[in-house]
């Protein structure tokens, strides 16, 4: 099976300006992900797909392939991830280099441990699913708000933390990794679609850097993590 794996990165980032390339644990804040795709087994063809020269260079740097420039259409505010996928799936077709799946990885998720990436495509060929979703557990004490606000639980049985089971958890959807067939982007436009599988992450992996305070958390993980270098199985 051959994976393309994306990472998307745009210049314009509002929350933190130019946060792919702000340095975090002592690397471009993009380089730790294109380090983790780069490191899995089996090997996947690791695209960067930006509007950017700087963040072009940083990618290339740490070993990224960056072929093409994401055009003007597909860089703006509020350009959904789709249509960037898609772009860069055209490209490896014409560059004879169609995949089969696609591993969308996001810049802005960049504490994964090691064996992670690995283990979701073991994951994808192993279960026969069209798509995987990275997530992470929390107990499920979630409410609704509304006129009248309802809980995702029984409250007349409220379970202890330590009784939940896999079942009784709720998944969070992180937005860090994503590993879908091909077809689904063609046929459905989604990174999510036909059978669907969860892949589980450990908590420390939902860190999502939207504020200062995201990038101080994602480098404190980053760096309680080492040794874990580059080259280390992802």
């Amino acid at each position: 099976m051959r994976i393309l794996c994306v990472v998307p990165a745009r210049g314009g980032s509002k929350g933190v300006p130019r946060k792919n390339l702000r340095e975090v644990a002592g690397r471009p804040l993009i380089a730790w992900t294109v380090e983790q795709a780069l490191a899995a087994r089996p090997a996947m063809d690791v695209v960067v797909s930006t509007d950017d020269d700087e963040i072009a260079a940083a990618a290339e740097a740490a070993g990224a392939l960056v072929p093409f420039r994401r055009p003007p259409e597909l860089a703006r505010d509020d350009t959904p991830t789709e249509p960037v996928v898609r772009h860069a799936i055209e490209q490896a077709r014409a560059a004879d280099a169609a995949p089969d799946a696609v591993m969308l990885l996001q810049a802005t998720s960049p504490v994964r441990l090691p064996g992670t990436v690995s283990r979701a495509i073991a994951q994808l060929e192993a279960s026969g699913v069209d798509s995987l979703v990275g997530v992470v557990p929390q107990a499920p004490f979630i409410w609704t708000d509304g006129p009248e606000p309802s809980a995702a639980y029984d409250v007349t049985a409220r379970p202890r933390r330590q009784d939940l089971t896999p079942q009784t958890l709720r998944y969070r959807e992180t937005g860090s990794l994503y590993l879908t067939r091909t077809w689904v982007y063609d046929e459905l436009d989604n990174r999510i679609g036909g059978r669907t599988g969860l892949f589980v992450m450990d908590e420390v992996e939902g860190v999502d850097v939207d504020t200062e305070l995201d990038l101080a958390v994602a480098e404190q993980q980053l760096l309680t993590l080492r040794p874990s270098t580059p080259g280390d199985p992802a």
